[in-house]
């Protein structure tokens, strides 16, 4: 199973590199520096602009959610790989008119208002790709809700495309053959149709799905449980550890969706449950949803699933404040087949009052014989007798089960995340045995 995640995902790699060169390899082998204005810096600069347009068209296929794209890595990977490489794909684009400006500075600052209609639909393009650079890095300085972040996001990167592909177009060098033309038609299809799937298709997909609340638990903690029904449809079915995005109160072309985990027994499909802690604008409304509202699910998304790992003979489920929902979908869903393998939960919190699901998850203990629940608390009473502190190297070592093929699964806070990953580390597990998933999207 996980030799096939990795052949996978190293395939999906080597095919984007491939499309983001392509466009390169072909201005090599048609480059005409013998030509005037076609000197070797011309044609750098033409590779590299390309290269860049390229990897920004292929960026709208590593964000539509294409669960077939995101499995062998984990979406966290795919958004953090897509926030990295669209600082590289500005750098290519924003080295295209540099060279230019130095290489012909003469004859640019001697006609400053004069340049053709090309010249400014790549400006265009340019400042675009700039503004979405400002909105994306300083969003939260700038005081960007989220939801607003996410609609200049798709706008910005919309048009800095489209100005690209003008410019391209307005050019006229760059479509002279029929392999460039059949290049950048290409691309252009590429980008028109992943446009038209993410905003349209997908979103009429989802209209047609709906679910209904059918009913909202208060939980410990500051959270609530939604549970959905499939109004008119067959529902989804997903793996524990998964999550979707989920739209309430809108439509699913409102763009108006946020990511949480499942939180209910992958069993229990088609009947969803989403467990949701008050932090933010949006999360502080989930207790005020009632019973019989709509609601949309795009999903499941994710590779934090124990399914994934099934030559494992023994589960550890390292958990922090709300990063307890994939695991107790875990705990649900194993209790639901029979498990029977070693499992230990270890649950930081601040103090039992704060520990969502702590009733639930002692009754789990009847139906897994053999789960190891651990609660270790950072702000414990004076009459707590069990694990104090926070999750570390010594207590993973000390609750970890012995001499058994063991995987480990970690959701949290990041600082914690961070924190486990390194005292597993220092423990000599290898970085393969255990997974986490972040939920830092934006």
């Amino acid at each position: 199973m996980r030799s096939s995640h990795i052949a996978r995902g190293i395939f999906w790699l080597g095919l984007y590199v491939a499309l983001s060169t392509l466009p390169l390899l072909l201005v090599v082998l048609t480059a005409s520096p013998d030509k005037p204005g076609r000197t070797f810096w011309t044609e750098l600069s033409v590779g590299l602009g390309f290269v860049g347009l390229a990897m920004m068209t292929l960026q709208f296929a590593l964000t539509a959610r294409f669960e077939f794209l995101k499995s062998p890595y984990g979406s966290d990977v795919v958004y953090v790989f897509h926030r990295v490489i669209s600082l590289v794909a500005v750098a290519f684009v924003l080295l295209h008119p540099l060279i230019l400006f130095v290489e012909r500075w003469d004859t640019m600052k001697s006609r400053p208002f004069t340049h053709p209609f090309a010249f400014w639909m790549g400006t265009v393009s340019v400042l675009c790709l700039v503004g979405l650079v400002v909105v994306s890095i300083w969003r939260k300085k700038l005081g960007i809700q989220y939801d607003g972040w996410r609609r200049a996001h798709a706008i910005l990167a919309s048009l800095a495309v489209a100005f690209a592909v003008a410019h391209i177009l307005y050019v006229g060098h760059y479509l002279s053959t029929p392999g460039k033309r059949a290049l950048w038609l290409a691309y252009t299809a590429v980008f028109v149709g992943l446009i038209a799937y993410v905003r349209l298709i997908k979103p009429a997909i989802e209209l047609r799905r709906p679910y209904k609340v059918s009913a909202v638990i208060p939980q410990l903690g500051d959270a609530y449980s939604l549970q959905l029904k499939p109004d008119g449809h067959r529902g989804l079915r997903f793996s524990p550890g998964q999550f979707a995005w989920i739209t309430i109160g809108d439509s699913p072309f409102s763009d108006r969706e946020h990511p949480f985990s499942f939180s209910g027994s992958s069993e229990s499909a088609p009947d969803l449950e989403f467990t949701i802690k008050q932090l933010g604008d949006f999360t502080s409304t989930i207790k005020n949803v009632q019973p019989g509202q709509t609601v949309y699910v795009d999903g499941p998304f994710g590779a934090l699933s124990a399914d994934r790992h099934p030559h494992a003979e023994a589960l550890v489920f390292i958990a922090g404040g709300i990063g307890i929902t994939p695991m107790v979908s875990h705990l649900r869903s194993l209790a639901d087949r029979r498990d029977t393998r070693p499992l230990v939960l270890l649950y930081g919190s601040k103090n039992l009052s704060t520990i969502t699901f702590r009733d639930e998850l002692a009754a789990l203990q009847s139906r897994l014989p053999h789960l190891n629940l651990v609660y270790v608390l950072s702000r414990p009473t004076p009459d707590w007798t069990g694990e104090k502190g926070f999750v570390d190297a010594e207590k993973l070592a000390r609750f970890s089960p012995k001499n058994l093929r063991t995987e480990y699964f970690i959701c949290g806070p990041d600082v914690m995340m961070d924190a486990v990953e390194k005292a597993l580390q220092s423990n000599g597990i290898s970085p393969g045995d255990y997974h986490a998933e972040r939920f830092n999207l934006a």
